[in-house]
């Protein structure tokens, strides 16, 4: 999966904000490339978390996955509990692995999953993740908007 392919199919999901830093808009540089995944059906960014992220460099703090590689990027999934130990249980301990589901290098602790250069072997099940990541996110936002 290239990062226009993850775009597209996030994007086409009902409510979502797809927002991609850059200079000049306001963001801090080190977003800059970055992509994050909202549920907003207003279009405003909202004050949660993004269900989902694509990072194309190292972070200061989050350098284990080798993301100043070429043509490397990681995409990040916010996942249910039931979903983090599913995918964890047989995770390999190298974070840089390309096309492996692996528990999140920083906010694994979270239950967020993470993916380098998602590619065949794990297509389906990322496009299953993002589709319930989505779905978790608008049913919070439901429930925050009927407070």
């Amino acid at each position: 999966m290239r990062i226009s392919d993850i775009i597209e199919l996030v994007g086409a999901l009902e409510g979502v904000l797809v927002l991609t830093p850059r200079e000049g808009d306001g963001s801090p540089e080190i977003a800059w490339g970055d992509v994050f995944f909202y549920y907003a059906p207003d279009g405003a960014v909202p004050r949660s978390q993004p269900f989902a992220t694509i990072v194309t460099k190292d972070y200061p703090d989050d350098t284990a996955s080798r993301l100043d590689r070429p043509d490397t990027f990681r995409l990040n999934i916010a996942a249910s509990m039931e979903e983090f130990r599913h995918w964890t249980a047989t995770a390999p301990e190298t974070p840089d692995a390309s096309d492996v589901i692996i528990p999140h290098p920083v906010y694994g602790s979270l239950h967020w999953l993470a993916v380098v250069n998602p590619g065949p072997e794990t297509t389906a099940a990322v496009k299953a993740l993002l589709e319930a990541a989505h779905h978790r996110a608008r049913e919070r936002h439901d429930r925050r908007a009927a407070l």
